[in-house]
């Protein structure tokens, strides 16, 4: 798992290889990815757009833009997590992901960006 804080929100993700949904013979590996947003700050946020950039060991990078996450604009008041899953899928055994949300406070209608920590997309074994 990778957390890190900034503006007084905590993000961490957690990974996990899906082996059903993946076909090694066809370079198809697919990785699920268990996110938590916790804000920390005294401010209510909301957070409306994520930004990823996906790495593949093949050279290919991918970028995502989108509006909230998973079909959601979630709203956090101080001390609340919202978390979520999602997948990602990649044409090689290993590569990462990292990104970040644009947040804004609620109380002063300003944005800010809070950075989502690089994780590893890596295929159990691989670093054997």
């Amino acid at each position: 798992m990778v957390k890190t804080s900034t503006h007084n929100i905590g993000i961490s993700v957690e990974v996990k290889y899906w082996p059903n949904r993946s076909m090694p013979a066809e370079n198809h590996y697919f990785f699920v990815y268990f996110v938590t947003i916790e804000n920390n700050s005294d401010y209510t946020v909301k957070l409306t757009k994520r930004h990823w950039d996906i790495f593949d060991s093949t050279g290919e990078k991918r970028v995502v833009d989108g509006d909230g996450v998973v079909g959601e604009t979630p709203v956090l008041e101080p001390g609340q997590k919202f978390q979520y899953n999602s997948g990602c899928n990649l044409n090689s055994d290993m590569g990462y992901m990292q990104g970040q949300y644009l947040l804004v406070n609620l109380m002063d209608g300003k944005e800010f960006n809070v950075p989502i920590p690089r994780f590893e997309l890596v295929v159990p074994g691989k670093w054997n």
